[in-house]
């Protein structure tokens, strides 16, 4: 009797990820708590990341973990047992500093921060990278080449949209390998929209998935499917904490963008999570091909990263 068919597992759809960040953090708060006032706050990034944690057990799902350094450096347990638990630890900078305000430079120091803070934590050493905000913009080429040099392999920091924000409104929408001088390239895997009338409704999770209605996520990750193209989807741990503080000094528009929908976040991630098929970025992408283009082909104008002597 021949011996039975090794069981193989149907690669992911898509790609579940996290920005591990506190609930004051946000940079929609930057101008009412300093980085020097962070740990004079409530901590509580425990209470939703355990929360997601016990959700993507319960699914089965391995999701990318984007760190922010400052929070591996204080609570190291936390991101320990993200690593212990198998999902993939990648960097979302030290301070949720915007990228495009930086220079090259600093951007790498920030980035060697992250990535120390993330290695002293669980010994992981982060090879993908989101930027706050996702502060990439027209005028930050250079970001590619300095994750590049740094041992980066991909990067998940541009939105597709037009927003008050961030956003690249006309870069591609599906996942491109960015290449600069040499043969090297690194994947930029952009935020889900779903086009709708010429334009790209966001659709990648976020405050998007607790305001718009459910159906928008569904059919945007259906659109991809059929387009052949992984979808993205993001939340923060603070999104499933509907008791944490309110802040204070906050204009109405932000605590509106900031608290809507906390209440049904958790039921949404597990309704798509049940819907769906995902996994790690690295997992996607592993299943992805695309040849290198050059910054100025997918619509950002090149930059030639100028190191300092």
């Amino acid at each position: 009797m021949p011996p039975a068919a090794p069981e193989t597992t149907a690669p992911p759809l898509h790609a579940m990820t996290v920005d591990v960040e506190d609930w004051y953090q946000v940079s929609a708060f930057d101008d009412l708590v300093s980085r020097d006032g962070w740990p004079d706050q409530e901590q509580r990034v425990h209470v939703g990341s355990e929360r997601l944690l016990d959700l993507f057990a319960a699914h089965g799902v391995r999701a990318t973990f984007f760190v922010l350094g400052w929070v591996a450096e204080r609570h190291p347990e936390l991101v320990r047992s993200i690593h212990e638990r198998g999902h993939e630890i990648a960097s979302h900078g030290y301070e949720h500093r915007l990228v495009h305000t930086l220079d090259p430079e600093s951007f790498r120091a920030d980035l060697a921060r992250a990535a120390a803070a993330i290695d002293a934590a669980c010994g992981a050493a982060v090879r993908g990278f989101r930027a706050p905000s996702f502060s990439f913009t027209r005028d930050t080429a250079w970001a590619w080449d300095v994750l590049r040099e740094e041992g980066y392999t991909f990067s998940s920091s541009v939105f597709p949209v037009k927003h008050d924000r961030y956003g690249i409104p006309d870069f591609p929408r599906r996942p491109v390998r960015i290449a600069s001088g040499g043969d090297d390239a690194i994947w930029e895997f952009p935020m889900t929209t779903w086009r709708v009338l010429g334009r790209n409704v966001p659709a990648a999770g976020g405050g998007w998935m607790r305001a718009l209605p459910p159906f928008v996520m569904h059919r945007a990750l259906k659109a991809a499917e059929s387009a052949g193209t992984p979808g993205i989807v993001y939340v923060h741990p603070w999104e499933l904490d509907p008791e944490q503080p309110r802040m204070e000094g906050a204009r109405a528009k932000t605590l509106l963008r900031h608290r809507i929908g906390l209440r049904r976040t958790e039921a949404r991630l597990d309704n798509l999570l049940g819907t769906f098929r995902f996994g790690t970025v690295t997992d996607v992408l592993a299943h992805v091909d695309a040849e290198p283009q050059r910054p100025e082909q997918v619509g950002v104008p090149g930059a030639r990263l100028e190191r300092s002597a």
